[in-house]
Order: structure tokens, then C-alpha cells, then sequence
């Protein structure tokens, strides 16, 4: 049972790795740093997005609207880091 959750705990932390990677590609096009013409960025771009954006969609409903500023992906870092926490200080040491 602890493998399982040594599973979950990886999961969730290349999640987060993926949350920052989407927010900072999201970025990069924004500014025009790089083009999204290119088949290789279009295609991450488009991974990221299908990845990151059903979690992040109804987090987004829920904010309240800030102008410009997206502060769901910091919002589901700090709800993944709870979960983490949760299960490392509860749920780990009671499984045998």
C-alpha cells in the first residue's frame, strides 16, 4: 500500500511540474518569444493544455474575475501541496 502512495505522491508532483511548465510556455506566447507556427511548441502547447486545463477550468469558475491575472494554477499548487501533506503526515504512517 505504501508503493501506492509513493505512486500518488509522484503524480502529483510531476503534476505540479507540469502547472508551472503550461504557465511559463502561456507566457512565452503571450510575449512572443516563440512561435506557436512551429509544430514542435504548437504540439506542447496543445499537451499542456489538454493536460492542465479540465483541472484548472472549474478552479477558474469558482475565482473571482481579476482583470487579466490567472491565479488558478497557483490555487491547484496549493490544494496539490495540502493533499501531499495529508497524505505524508496521515495516511502514510497508519498504512502497514
Amino acid at each position: 500500500m505504501r508503493a501506492v502512495l509513493d505512486i500518488v505522491l509522484i503524480v502529483l508532483d510531476l503534476y505540479v511540474w507540469l502547472l508551472i511548465a503550461s504557465a511559463i510556455l502561456s507566457w512565452l506566447i503571450a510575449f512572443n518569444v516563440v512561435n506557436t507556427r512551429n509544430q514542435f511548441v504548437s504540439n506542447v502547447a496543445e499537451f499542456l493544455y489538454r493536460i492542465t486545463e479540465p483541472v484548472l477550468a472549474p478552479i477558474r469558475r469558482m475565482l473571482p474575475n481579476l482583470g487579466g491575472l490567472d491565479i488558478s494554477p497557483i490555487v491547484l499548487i496549493l490544494i496539490i501541496m495540502l493533499i501531499q501533506r495529508v497524505i505524508t503526515y496521515y495516511i502514510y504512517p497508519n498504512v502497514f
